[in-house]
């Protein structure tokens, strides 16, 4: 078997078992393997090998926020710019570090041009945000500059990478 890094041509089977999984990954094997004409053998082995090539990150149940609002109250969810004082390679690895370890912090991406990280937050409510904030923030020494955005509505979340339109060029 090949390695993770390695690169493994991908097949028309392949790219919709991809999509697929990406758009309801609770399938059987059976029904992923009946949706696409093949043998269930041959189809658990096609997804153990994206699994080993690192094509298929993991498995993860997705909740509906407003639903989920309806429980637990709405939170705050927060796009977040960050520009440092210092970006050389040690303190950008030390501020996304600190970042990634904050459950709260859903998404951290390093960005250019413009701020040096842009952060997708939910916190459960304004006393949250700002104690997040304390953390990564305010006692951070090379945090030079944040700006938040409130999100006020949702229009769109998915997960989906369009594999298929990629083959398709």
């Amino acid at each position: 078997m090949k390695e993770k890094n390695e690169l493994y041509p991908l097949d028309a089977t392949d790219l919709q078992l991809l999509d697929t999984l990406q758009r309801d990954a609770s399938l059987s094997n059976q029904a992923l393997a009946e949706r696409w004409g093949l043998s269930a053998p041959t189809c658990l082995r096609r997804v153990r090998r994206l699994q080993t090539l690192g094509l298929l990150e993991r498995t993860v149940a997705l909740v509906q926020p407003e639903r989920l609002a309806q429980q637990l109250g709405h939170g705050l969810q927060a796009l977040v710019e960050i520009t440092l004082d210092r970006q050389d390679a040690e303190a950008m690895d030390a501020f996304e570090a600190l970042a990634v370890a904050e459950d709260a912090v859903q998404q951290c991406w390093r960005v250019a041009p413009g701020p040096d990280f842009v952060l997708v937050l939910h916190c459960w409510d304004m006393p949250a945000y700002l104690a997040l904030s304390q953390r990564l923030f305010s006692q951070h020494a090379n945090v030079r500059n944040v700006k938040t955005f409130f999100a006020t509505k949702r229009a769109k979340f998915s997960s989906l990478l369009p594999v298929l339109d990629a083959a398709q060029k």
